[in-house]
């Protein structure tokens, strides 16, 4: 009896591409990872998956999924919207003894927690077009999670983990960096793709913080955040004032200048002024 995570028997991915004639679409921003020294090394360094139910989104031919089922993963849920993957990923499904599940549908449309139990992470080479759209949607309910373990172009990957005060410091740095901790693991460059994109990505881990009883909630840190970020060149106390009346009183309050810019400010700062202004309200 097999506990399904030998797929040694497997047929290579490129044959399988071959098999099913799997052109990658780019109107889904797709680009397969094939080298499964590469899909291996991401899932080691996700971290010890025992016990934990893992979702990848956007799976094709079954590169990282491989690597998934091969883990110490309790399950894994492949969630994928191209119906040409489900008879590629057939023989993985096959092999897994009941670990692998596949779920057609559009990752945008589903929620990780409603897929699967807990503990739970996501780990995933995410469609170039949907992954900060699927970012944003996960760090709302990051709690739930025991990590996400995300591949991004690589320019997003710099924003996320990007220190205040620099080019790629903006919203995405903050609500990401205040939900969680975030650091990349290692660079791949476009040429491990195929087809190779124009651009390399970054691999990015991200394990949720704990949060004080008076943290700001999720929808009034994104308003403020991306009122500050929205016109990031104006001073803080002319672009806050889509969702502030009057912004100065309650930047200095908080010790920020109110012709400070929003890149000038801490992920703290933003939090600080977050509670304040959730206090004014109330």
């Amino acid at each position: 009896m097999t506990d399904g995570r030998d797929l040694s028997h497997l047929p290579p991915l490129r044959e399988v591409i071959a098999t099913h004639d799997l052109a990658a679409k780019k109107a889904f921003g797709q680009h397969f990872l094939l080298d499964l020294n590469v899909t291996r090394r991401i899932v080691r360094e996700a971290g010890d998956f025992t016990g934990v139910h893992v979702v990848e989104v956007g799976p094709g031919p079954g590169g990282l999924t491989r690597a998934l089922v091969e883990s110490s993963a309790a399950s894994v849920t492949a969630v994928e919207r191209d119906p040409r993957f489900a008879a590629a990923l057939a023989d993985v499904v096959a092999a897994s003894a009941g670990r692998l599940r596949l779920v057609e549908a559009d990752a945008l449309t589903v929620d990780p927690v409603d897929l699967v139990p807990g503990p739970r992470a996501v780990v995933s080479n995410l469609p170039y077009n949907v992954g900060t759209p699927l970012l944003i949607g996960w760090l709302r309910r990051i709690g739930e999670y025991r990590s996400l373990t995300l591949m991004f172009q690589k320019e997003v990957a710099d924003r996320i983990v990007a220190g205040v005060r620099t080019d790629a410091y903006g919203r995405l740095s903050v609500m990401a960096q205040w939900l969680a901790e975030c650091r990349t693991l290692y660079d791949l460059p476009a040429r491990a793709f195929t087809p190779p994109p124009k651009v390399d990505s970054a691999v990015v881990h991200l394990t949720p913080r704990e949060r004080p009883a008076d943290d700001p909630d999720f929808a009034s840190m994104e308003a403020l955040v991306g009122a500050a970020f929205g016109q990031r060149r104006k001073m803080l106390r002319a672009s806050l004032k889509s969702v502030i009346r009057e912004p100065e009183p309650l930047l200095l309050s908080v010790g920020i200048a109110p012709t400070a810019r929003a890149e000038e400010i801490s992920v703290a700062g933003f939090v600080a002024l977050a509670r304040a202004w959730l206090a004014a309200r109330a």
